[in-house]
């Protein structure tokens, strides 16, 4: 027998079931779509504005809207397929890896939102903000052994000999800089992005060889740390602190006695060190050993400038804040470093003609196209901020700034310096 309370016990407990019961059944009814698939999408009809445009590849336009050569494309098509490829069901049909790879390459050569890639692919700004993550980061591992520090004194002393023939720089082993790449500000981030330009960004710091190549990039720092803290921050700083860089142990220069390190060419947003050199500060008089130092500096130092230059160049998306949350902008920046890397060696005659870099002449400097492009509202430099340095620094800065109008002397120097 049951008494009142235990009925009462009873009621209770068949309401709370009830109430589960219905609250599951209006969770798990799903909303009735107005359409499945809108017609925009429905009707795409895969690779036929590539098949167009490789029809006619030598008006360049192939190049144009994907920055590479149809051959390049298709090689980079094998290497990450495998990676991006997605599984027929019977729902629809995938979107092809051909045309990911393109709707990629569109957005890095342009940096058009997907709302307005949606419109010329016809992928849902959705699926291609997926996509764009997606190919980044197969690109950046098929390509990674593209980017690659040399391990011992051999390898760095190949660096070393581009800079001495091209830039007549001695013991240089690098060019040294950082941009700032500007972003959206990101959620609930407070000043942690906020750099000294009152933007939002995060810092890409490179080290580059002679002929325009990366061999290192670091990308991601918040840009709200000070730029000698992008350097110090860095695992190129790391390795050189410990000593295992493996750089060459320090030698006498041609005709002289005092030995200097192998060094990394430098502006003044880095500190003077053994390894790392800069220009000296300060109104120089015109033809002294100090301003010729700081041209013949300045020549090597160029390389990097001229590579961030033809990275945003080509790959457009650099040239204005990107406006993704900080993660997916380092993997898009990370992406198009490989992929300079890459077409440099693969296709250097069509990604960098010669009217794209700076080059000299007997002396007589013309600037690179890319330099005119005043649109730029990203790739911000770091700061300069003056720094003490330890006389024996100077003194190694001083040994080579005398080498340079000595014995290494150029014969067009004074006049450019």
């Amino acid at each position: 027998m049951y008494d009142e309370e235990d009925e009462i016990l009873l009621v209770s407990s068949a309401v709370v079931v009830i109430a589960a019961y219905h609250c599951m059944q209006r969770k798990h009814k799903r909303r009735s779509r107005r359409w499945w698939c809108s017609n925009l999408f429905k009707d795409r009809v895969s690779n036929q504005m590539l098949g167009v445009l490789k029809a006619q590849e030598i008006s360049g336009q192939y190049k144009n809207f994907t920055r590479m050569s149809p051959t390049t494309f298709e090689d980079l098509l094998i290497k990450i397929g495998p990676k991006i490829c997605k599984k027929e069901t019977h729902l629809r049909e995938p979107i092809t890896i051909q045309d990911r790879l393109a709707v990629t390459l569109r957005f890095l050569a342009t940096g058009d939102s997907y709302s307005s890639l949606q419109y010329l692919f016809r992928i849902s700004k959705q699926a291609i903000g997926g996509i764009v993550t997606e190919v980044c980061s197969a690109l950046i591992e098929v390509l990674k052994e593209n980017i690659k520090l040399p391990k011992n004194p051999a390898e760095w002393m190949e660096v070393v000999k581009v800079f001495e023939d091209l830039w007549n720089l001695p013991h240089c082993v690098g060019a040294i800089d950082g941009k700032h790449v500007i972003i959206q500000s990101p959620m609930n981030s407070g000043s942690e992005f906020y750099n000294y330009k009152s933007q939002f960004s995060i810092v890409l710091f490179a080290l580059v060889d002679g002929n325009y190549n990366f061999l290192f990039a670091d990308v991601g720092c918040q840009g709200r740390i000070s730029d000698g803290g992008v350097f110090n921050n860095s695992k190129l700083y790391d390795m050189m602190t410990k000593r295992t860089l493996g750089l060459p142990s320090p030698t006498e220069l041609p005709g002289r006695q005092m030995k200097v390190p192998y060094f990394f060419a430098a502006d003044n947003a880095f500190a003077l060190g053994e390894n790392i050199l800069k220009p000296y500060s300060g109104d120089l008089e015109k033809g002294s050993c100090k301003r010729i130092f700081n041209y013949r500096l300045s020549r090597a130092r160029r390389v990097v400038e001229n590579a961030f230059g033809i990275a945003s160049s080509v790959f457009r998306v650099l040239r204005k804040p990107i406006l993704l949350e900080p993660e997916k902008v380092q993997l898009i920046v990370t992406a198009i470093i490989h992929l300079h890397n890459h077409l440099r060696w693969h296709s250097t005659n069509l990604y960098t003609p010669q009217e794209l870099m700076d080059y000299e002449e007997g002396g007589v400097l013309t600037e690179g196209s890319w330099r005119k492009d005043e649109n730029m509202t990203s790739l911000v430099p770091l700061r300069s901020i003056p720094r003490r340095s330890s006389a024996h620094f100077q003194k190694i800065r001083d040994e080579l700034a005398d080498y340079c109008v000595k014995e290494g002397a150029i014969s067009w120097q004074k006049s450019y310096a």
